[in-house]
C-alpha cells in the first residue's frame, strides 16, 4: 500500500464529510419544515458511513504502513492518526446516534426559542448533555470530562487552563468596563436603529466583505439564517449566512465576522485539499480571524473613515447628521446586552465566561438542565447587571448546544486575545501597517495568508501563535487594545492598568 492509497481514501471521507456539510447548510438555510425528519436520518447515515470508513480495519493498515515522501505528506499521516485515534473510541452507532439527536435537538431549539419556552427545549438539551458525557467517557480525560469535548475544538487545551486565562481577563477588564459606566455617556445612539432595508443591509455587509477582506463571490456565498455561520466543502465553495434585524450592526458586523472564517478557510493551501489538514488549526485561531475582521479592522476607525460614503449612498437615512468618526462612536458603544452576537468588545467576554461555567456545571452534574434558566439569569446579573426578560433572550439565544457543541463557546475569547496578538505580529511589516492605518487590507490578507491560514492543520494552536507572534498566546495585548481604544472613545485619559 502506497501514500496514495491512503489520500485516496482520506479523499472520499473528506467528501462523504463536505456531502453531510452541504446537506446541514441547506437545512439552516433552504431546506422546507417537513423535511426536517427526514433529514435527520440522511445526516446519520452520511456521519455513520464516514466514521466507518475512517475506523475501517483498512484505513488502520494504510495509516501504519504509508510511508510519506514530503514534508506535506508526514503532516497529513500526523494529523489523520491523531484523528483516528480520536474516532476509534467512538463506536459507529454512538456517532449515527449523536447526530440524529442534533436534528432532532436543533428543530426543537428553533420552536422552542420562537416561542420562548426553555421547558420545551429542556428534554432535548438533557440528551445532549448524556451524549457528551458518554463521549467524553469514550474519549477519556484526566481532570475534567469537559477536557475531552474542549478538546475536539482547541486541541491541547484543558478546561483548568480556560479558568486561569478567564479569571485573569476577568480581573483586568471588569475595572475598565466599570469606569467606563461611570464616566456617563451622553452620545446619540438612535442610529444603530435608523431604517435600513433588510436587502439594502445585505448588500452592502457583501460588498466591502469582498472589497476589504477579499470575500468574492466565484467562490462565495451569502444567505439568511436563523443564527450566522460559515460552512465550506472545499477552498472553492464557502458559504456564510447573517441575519437581517432593526438593529442594522447585526447583519454587517455578522458578515464580516463570517468573512474571516470564509477567508481562512480560503487560505488553506492547495496541497491539503481533501485531507485532514485542509481546515483551520483550532476554532480559537478561526475566531481570531473572524473577530480581527470584525471588530479590529470593522470597528476601527480608519475603516469608516473609508466605508463611510458607501454607507451614505446605500443608507442616506442611517448616516443623516453624522459623519465617520460619529458612527465609529456608535459601532463602538459599551453597553452591556442581552445577545451575546450583539455585544461590544468590552462586554463580550463575560458572555462566553458565563456559558463556559454552565457548561461546566451542567456537564459535572452540579447543575440540572431544568435550572438552567434560573441559573443563566443569576449570571447575567453577576456579570452584566441584567436579566433577560425571556428565554429567547436569554437561555436559548445560541445554537450551539442544541447542535452538541459543547466545549465550543471558550474558543471565542481565546481567538479574542490572539486577534490581538496576530496583528500585533503583522504590523511590524512597515506595508501591512501602513495598509491597515488605510482601510486597505491586501498586505494584511496576504501576510496572515502566509503566516496562518496556508499552513490549515499541519500546525498546532501552539506551534502556529508562536511561529507567527514570537510567543505563546498571551492576554496581554488584547487588554492593553482594550484599555487603549476605550480609554479614547470614553475619555479616560488612557490611565487603565498596564498590560
Amino acid at each position: 500500500m502506497t501514500f496514495n492509497d491512503l489520500k485516496r481514501r482520506l479523499g472520499q471521507i473528506s467528501d462523504l464529510n463536505a456531502a453531510a456539510g452541504l446537506l446541514s447548510w441547506e437545512q439552516e438555510t433552504f431546506m422546507p419544515p417537513e423535511a426536517a425528519r427526514v433529514r435527520g436520518l440522511q445526516l446519520a447515515t452520511l456521519a455513520g458511513l464516514s466514521h466507518e470508513l475512517f475506523t475501517a480495519a483498512e484505513t488502520a493498515q494504510l495509516l501504519g504502513e504509508a510511508q510519506p515522501g514530503t514534508e506535506a505528506d508526514a503532516a497529513v499521516l500526523r494529523v489523520a492518526r491523531r484523528d483516528f485515534e480520536k474516532a476509534t473510541k467512538l463506536p459507529t452507532a454512538f456517532v449515527e446516534k449523536q447526530a440524529r439527536a442534533q436534528n432532532e435537538a436543533h428543530h426543537a431549539w428553533l420552536d422552542a426559542r420562537a416561542r420562548s419556552d426553555f421547558a420545551a427545549f429542556a428534554p432535548y438539551l438533557e440528551r445532549m448533555l448524556n451524549l457528551a458525557r458518554r463521549q467524553a467517557d469514550l474519549m477519556g480525560f484526566e481532570e475534567h470530562p469537559y477536557d475531552a469535548l474542549l478538546d475536539d475544538y482547541e486541541p491541547g487545551m484543558r478546561a483548568s487552563q480556560v479558568k486561569t486565562v478567564f479569571a485573569d481577563l476577568r480581573d483586568r477588564t471588569l475595572p475598565l468596563l466599570r469606569r467606563i459606566r461611570a464616566a456617563g455617556d451622553a452620545a446619540d445612539y438612535s442610529v444603530l436603529t435608523r431604517p435600513f432595508p433588510a436587502e439594502a443591509q445585505k448588500a452592502f455587509a457583501w460588498r466591502v466583505a469582498g472589497e476589504a477582506f477579499g470575500l468574492l463571490g466565484s467562490f462565495a456565498r451569502q444567505d439568511e439564517s436563523a443564527h450566522p455561520f460559515q460552512s465550506n466543502f472545499s477552498r472553492s465553495d464557502i458559504r456564510i449566512t447573517t441575519r437581517v434585524e432593526p438593529y442594522w450592526p447585526a447583519c454587517l458586523f455578522g458578515t464580516w465576522h463570517e468573512a474571516g472564517h470564509a477567508m481562512y478557510e480560503r487560505g488553506v493551501a492547495d496541497r491539503w485539499e481533501r485531507t485532514p489538514v485542509s481546515r483551520g488549526a483550532s476554532l480559537g485561531v478561526h475566531e481570531s480571524q473572524s473577530r480581527m475582521f470584525e471588530n479590529l479592522l470593522g470597528r476601527s476607525l480608519p475603516f469608516w473613515e473609508r466605508y463611510f460614503p458607501e454607507l451614505q449612498a446605500a443608507a442616506p437615512q442611517v448616516t443623516e447628521g453624522l459623519d465617520a468618526r460619529a458612527l465609529y462612536r456608535a459601532v463602538n458603544r459599551v453597553n452591556p446586552s442581552l445577545i451575546r452576537v450583539e455585544a461590544d468588545e468590552v462586554t463580550y467576554n463575560f458572555h462566553i465566561m458565563l456559558r463556559f461555567e454552565l457548561e461546566l456545571a451542567l456537564l459535572d452534574g452540579s447543575l440540572a438542565v431544568r435550572d438552567l434558566p434560573e441559573a443563566w439569569n443569576a449570571r447575567m446579573q453577576e456579570y452584566l447587571g441584567l436579566t433577560p426578560p425571556d428565554d429567547a433572550r436569554g437561555v436559548l439565544q445560541d445554537i450551539h448546544w442544541s447542535a452538541g457543541l459543547i466545549g465550543y463557546f471558550p474558543t471565542y475569547t481565546l481567538g479574542n486575545l490572539l486577534s490581538v496578538q496576530l496583528l500585533e505580529a503583522a504590523r511590524r511589516d512597515e506595508a501591512v501597517a501602513a495598509g491597515v492605518d488605510r482601510a486597505e487590507y491586501g498586505p494584511l490578507r496576504a501576510w496572515l495568508a502566509q503566516q496562518v491560514h496556508q499552513h490549515g492543520r499541519s500546525l498546532t494552536p501552539v506551534e502556529l501563535t508562536v511561529q507567527a507572534t514570537g510567543q505563546p498566546l498571551t492576554a496581554d495585548p488584547y487588554v492593553a487594545y482594550l484599555h487603549r481604544k476605550y480609554g479614547e472613545i470614553y475619555s479616560l485619559n488612557g490611565d487603565g492598568p498596564q498590560a
